[in-house]
């Protein structure tokens, strides 16, 4: 049998990013342009919008990763220091509750004290970040590895849409897109799932259903629009 294997945990921070980041460039754009276009304006009016959407998203998707992804981080680090100032003051009270949560996971009782002082020797603050605040290192929040992903998976998105417009008939332009994008979102959904060992029908499934949901809303608030206009 080949042990030689790899977990998949250890992508959820950048992976979550960067499908989030083009998922929603390919649907926001997509979206903005097909509802544009049902709206009948003319070919420049489409491509302008469509970059406008690209750079503001990209913009908005990095900044939102930032704050959000930052405040993950600044709650970490809060929670870190306030463990490492209880194992300072009260060393036995926290050498029994790393105890007790051994037990609780299945330890015998002689065991569970023989694991946590070793632990509490070795390194405490590690072993009560991991085992009762379940901070892991692989899984630390990174804001600016989250901003940067997320900014240039938005635009990588996003661009795949606009080359459609640019090269499309107008009169064809709407479906030539919603084609193109829910492709494009099928097979962003099967890398995703294949990079975090989960289903590929199941991650294209899901988001190429709101992708078509989107352009679908977006085509017929454009296309009323048009019409009163």
């Amino acid at each position: 049998m080949d042990h030689n294997f790899t977990h998949k945990s250890h992508r959820i921070s950048w992976l979550r990013a960067a499908v989030l980041g083009a998922n929603d460039g390919i649907v926001s754009t997509a979206s903005l342009i097909v509802g544009v276009a049902a709206a009948a304006a003319s070919s420049e009016s489409i491509l302008l919008a469509g970059v406008a959407a690209l750079v503001a998203g990209a913009m908005s998707m990095a900044a939102g990763e930032y704050v959000s992804v930052s405040s993950q981080s600044d709650t970490e680090k809060a929670d870190l220091e306030l463990e490492r100032r209880h194992i300072e003051e009260y060393p036995e009270f926290e050498l029994e509750e790393l105890a007790a949560i051994y037990r609780e996971r299945g330890l015998g009782r002689q065991l569970a004290d023989q694991v946590s002082e070793k632990l509490m020797k070795h390194d405490a603050l590690g072993a009560h970040a991991r085992d009762e605040l379940g901070i892991l290192d692989s899984s630390r929040a990174q804001p600016l590895q989250a901003a940067v992903s997320s900014g240039i998976s938005f635009s990588v998105g996003a661009s795949l849409p606009l080359i459609v417009a640019y090269f499309s008939p107008q009169s064809q332009l709407v479906i030539f897109v919603s084609i193109s994008s829910l492709l494009s979102l099928a097979v962003l959904g099967v890398l995703a799932a294949k990079a975090g060992g989960a289903p590929k029908a199941i991650g294209a499934l899901r988001v190429t259903f709101w992708g078509a949901l989107a352009m679908a809303v977006t085509a017929g608030v454009g296309s009323a629009f048009g019409t009163v206009t």
